[in-house]
């Protein structure tokens, strides 16, 4: 659903990285134990985005978006780490939607901002 901002906002997504995002997900291939998939698969957006071509170029305006991402997103959903914020939220059968709801909600506010 995140990379389906990307192609929102940056047009068709190149296969290749829709396939880069996939083990993002859960945590990193599915243990729940890392990073939260949606905000690894907004930090490839945003970086598709803004990321450098060549090591000459700057990284600060990228990794301060990052930072807007990634502290926006744990103020909305209370984590940053994949177990953290699954075992907070209430049973249900698709339990991550309204986080992904949030994370996208966030990435497309932050996409707006800094087009």
């Amino acid at each position: 659903m995140v990379i389906a901002v990307g192609e929102h906002i940056l047009g068709e997504v190149p296969e290749t990285l829709i396939r880069a995002a996939c083990p993002f997900g859960g945590g990193l291939g599915g243990s729940k134990e890392e990073l939260c998939g949606v905000l690894s698969g907004g930090t490839l957006i945003l970086g598709a985005m803004r990321g450098r071509l060549s090591p000459e170029e700057k990284d600060e305006a990228l990794y301060a978006l990052i930072r807007r991402f990634r502290e926006r997103f744990i103020a909305q959903v209370g984590a940053s780490q994949c177990k953290a914020i699954y075992n907070n939220l209430p049973e249900m059968h698709k339990r991550c939607v309204p986080v992904v709801e949030c994370g996208t909600r966030i990435l497309l506010e932050l996409m707006e901002e800094n087009l």
